[in-house]
């Protein structure tokens, strides 16, 4: 039998939907057979499949299963954990492929899929492609079987492996999210004093929204830091493939300021290297990866765009403004915030520095946080389209890598649509205030004159 998914939920690096409304368990086993298909006539026969917290995950996940087995591939399930955990087991367990079952850093009603096979994301035009066996029923038959692996362990073993750096005294935020399964196993093998909260898995989310990019779910870290005086703090999004921090003073160190220090000792042993990072991030990062004798490169916003591009140009370390750190030095090439932990406690002790002096030595700039406009998914990216064609045709001076990141005397201005969410994310960096205003205020401007309203999106 056929089946249609709802188009929105074919999102361009994964599927994701409000379960009850666009996504349904009915998805969840097409999405297998689909999936199934694909990946038997690359020659896959066996992948790993993991999910995270969420209430409905655990059905999500049989029903996956379910359509994967019948569409003749084998199973390793490895049960509740955070998405790089999965990504672990489809490097090490000898598999050909992987899916997470998550909702990653949206609202409690989200979920969705994660999906690699030989060794790369499934994103952009073959998730459509789904679609369209789905659609038609071009799905493979067989009876694959299901076994299931604990790797979780393996995973923290792995975590910690060739760490070297000092102790220092840590805040961590699990946000009830997927990052609680290995917490407090990481941490005990790290030297230092640690402290960490909302390790309990609970996929209603009770502390606060699981996206530390969004500086208010901070706002627990930030009173561990300062209650207990610590060093610094670290927070998960909800399936740990993102990461936020802030330092002894409670100060947001934001995706690109993570990228300035995570840079500087992988450059020491391998000059010249590409780092890259997504066109929302600040121009000192560019800049700073060129300092350190790197090669900097400005890349699209998705964390499967990023890991292509990373196999293109052999960079051992990329990152986004959302939190999402890749290495590729000592490690496999996907990103993982609690890889990205240990590797920043490690970078802050070659330093020779506490985080917060790094901090105090940062460029100088005054920003926006990300400003997100809700959109009409249908408007999301026409509105792009038309700011795009107005901008070039006043001549003003525009990269089009993704969406219109616009450089004036004042510094830059972003406008992008988001691929996880209706709306569309802009973002602004000038020297002083008044050049932010100004910088804003075109923005605003362009947004009015495609009939879109200043309001901030819910989160």
């Amino acid at each position: 039998m056929t089946h249609i998914f709802n188009a929105t939920i074919l999102r361009e690096y994964d599927v994701r939907g409000i379960v009850g409304n666009t996504l349904h368990e009915a998805d969840a086993w097409a999405l297998g057979r689909s999936f199934a298909a694909m990946a038997l006539a690359e020659g896959a026969r066996r992948i790993a499949v993991g999910r995270d917290g969420r209430t409905h995950s655990p059905v999500m996940e049989a029903e996956l299963v379910k359509g994967l087995i019948e569409g003749g591939l084998d199973v390793v399930r490895i049960g509740v954990g955070p998405s790089p955990m999965l990504y672990f087991a489809a490097a090490t367990l000898g598999v050909d492929g992987g899916i997470q079952v998550t909702g990653s850093h949206n609202p409690p009603e989200y979920n969705g899929f994660k999906l690699l096979l030989n060794g790369r994301s499934v994103f952009g035009t073959e998730i459509h492609a789904l679609g369209r066996r789905a659609a038609e029923s071009d799905w493979s038959e067989g009876n694959g079987n299901v076994t299931e692996a604990d790797v979780s362990q393996a995973y923290v073993d792995r975590l910690v492996q060739d760490f070297s750096g000092h102790g220092y005294r840590v805040g961590w935020d699990a946000g009830n999210g997927a990052a609680g399964v290995v917490l407090d196993r990481l941490i005990a093998r790290l030297p230092g004093e640690h402290h960490a909260i909302h390790t309990a898995v609970d996929g209603t989310f009770p502390a606060h929204h699981p996206d530390p990019t969004v500086e208010a779910n901070l706002a627990d870290l930030k009173d561990l830091v300062a209650t207990k005086n610590l060093d610094f703090g670290i927070a998960f999004d909800g399936d740990a493939d993102r990461i936020g921090a802030v330092d002894s003073k409670g100060r947001v160190i934001w995706g690109d300021q993570l990228l300035m220090i995570l840079a500087e000792p992988v450059l020491k042993e391998q000059p010249g290297a590409t780092i890259i990072a997504d066109v929302k991030a600040s121009q000192t990062l560019f800049d700073r990866i060129a300092e350190l004798g790197g090669t900097p490169l400005m890349w699209k916003t998705g964390h499967s765009l990023i890991k292509s591009k990373m196999k293109e140009t052999g960079a051992p370390l990329a990152g986004e403004m959302s939190g999402h750190i890749f290495f590729k030095h000592r490690w496999y090439g996907f990103d993982d915030a609690l890889y990205a932990a240990v590797r920043l406690i490690e970078a802050v002790s070659q330093s020779g520095r506490s985080l917060t002096e790094i901090m105090d030595t940062m460029p100088d700039v005054v920003a926006t946080p990300e400003l997100r406009f809700a959109v009409d998914e249908s408007r999301k990216f026409a509105v792009v389209d038309e700011v795009l064609g107005r901008l070039e045709s006043a001549g003003a001076s525009v990269d089009r890598t993704d969406g219109a990141r616009v450089k004036t005397d004042d510094g830059w201005w972003l406008l992008r649509a988001s691929n996880t969410q209706d709306v569309l994310v802009a973002r602004a960096e000038a020297h002083d205030q008044a050049g932010l205003d100004r910088l804003v205020a075109q923005i605003d401007e362009e947004l009015t004159r495609s009939g879109v309203e200043r309001t901030e999106a819910s989160h």
